[in-house]
């Protein structure tokens, strides 16, 4: 392996898309990131999927491209999947599983369709009918990235005014009402203009960023602002975490402790590379779940946890806990919308893991790989609320 760990550790913490290229330059994978320096340092870690093992053994060096966005660094992966198909993006994979954006070019007033690419094969119209953009790896992702654009550039999902099948003709939809909808449904505007905000999306989904902004600024410069300031909290929450690729890079162990049985007391502790990153701790005081409850004081530790989007997300969570802990959990982190691998360790099944509903093999495999390091954090979770807790019991005590 000749790619440079230094020049890695220089690389910007912005997101991105990056590239492995061999020897022969070509390109052996394309992968985005919300941050290019970990998520690319974590392919030098261990352990790792002995497929990804493989593409980066046979790498000479990284490529990066930055973007102002994770939005763009998902839509510019995507082209450059398409473009290159890398072995690595789909080795092991179907074409047919791919998921694509498709716009008609035939209608009125079309919309983004979601599709995956065996779909493509069965429609009866003519794929040249359509604008096909993709592929995307994630549904979640594609739909959270088509609900960000469409508050830039608004788009109908309603029927048109005037339509028979429209059981409201001339009447808003609710997305008329709270701007996501330009108002198709209630002749608000014309063929013309909509045809407009859709040419925008177009551009948009084909990477032509430089292009897109030149008409903006003839057209609606008022976009241009929002276009900058897309949030990508959604995306980042959603973004799928690719536990099967990486080392699990950031580990976080929760614990609910009562003292003097009276109050509870959530325990969060960060593993960062296998290690023990004590800067990262925070301790929950439960406030709202009843006393004793302790999957409902576990619910209220995750909910204000993820009210934090400053912090950064695990790439799994660990809960001390058997299975009604991990099924209670795993439908916590559903309600919030995320979608990061959860695992539990049994003191009564004599400390084995109880991992999520819908686990794979390979996730299960790979959280199994680093069962020492779980039971070192499910032991450092439980001494670190006791001691947050002694400490707080002392200070109180001193106060006047």
């Amino acid at each position: 392996m000749t790619v440079n760990s230094l020049k890695i550790k220089n690389f910007p913490l912005t997101p991105g898309v990056y590239q492995f290229i061999d020897k022969k330059g070509g390109i052996l994978y394309v992968g985005r990131a919300t941050s290019l320096r970990r998520r690319i340092s974590q392919y030098f870690q261990r352990p790792l999927n002995p497929r990804i093992q493989e593409m980066v053994e046979l790498a000479r060096c990284v490529k990066y491209i930055q973007t102002d966005t994770l939005l763009e660094a998902i839509i510019l992966e995507a082209n450059l999947i398409k473009k290159y198909w890398p072995k690595y993006n789909i080795k092991d994979r179907d074409n047919r599983s791919f998921l694509y954006v498709l716009i008609s070019k035939k209608e009125d007033y079309p919309k983004p369709i979601i599709i995956r690419g065996r779909e493509i094969e069965n429609w009866r119209l003519k794929i040249g009918d359509f604008y096909v953009f993709g592929p995307y790896q994630s549904l979640n992702l594609i739909k959270n990235a088509l609900k960000i654009i469409r508050r830039v550039f608004p788009y109908s999902t309603c029927l048109p005014a005037g339509k028979p099948a429209n059981p409201f003709p001339g009447k808003p939809c609710f997305d008329y009402q709270i701007g996501l909808c330009p108002g198709v449904c209630a002749g608000a505007i014309s063929k013309e203009d909509y045809q407009k905000n859709i040419k925008n999306i177009i551009l948009f989904l084909r990477g032509e960023k430089k292009q897109l902004l030149n008409k903006l600024k003839k057209d609606n410069p008022e976009k241009i602002s929002a276009l900058r300031h897309v949030q990508d909290v959604s995306l980042i929450a959603r973004e799928e975490t690719e536990a099967t690729v990486f080392n699990l890079n950031r580990i976080e162990g929760y614990d609910i402790s009562h003292f003097a049985g009276k109050e509870t007391f959530g325990s969060m502790v960060v593993f960062t590379d296998g290690l023990p990153d004590k800067e990262q701790y925070r301790l929950f005081k439960i406030k709202e779940a009843p006393a004793n409850d302790d999957l409902r004081a576990l619910e209220e530790v995750l909910t204000r946890r993820f009210q934090h989007p400053e912090w950064q997300f695990p790439d799994l969570i660990m809960i001390d806990g058997g299975r009604p802990q991990i099924s209670f959990t795993y439908k916590i982190l559903q309600k919030l919308n995320m979608s990061i691998p959860l695992v539990g360790i049994s003191k009564l099944g004599g400390d084995i893991l109880v991992f999520a509903p819908k686990a794979g093999k390979s996730t299960k495999e790979l959280i199994q790989s680093i069962k020492g390091i779980l039971l070192r954090a499910r032991d450092e979770a439980h001494r670190f609320a006791l001691k947050s807790s002694r400490r707080k019991r002392r200070f109180n005590s001193l106060k006047p």
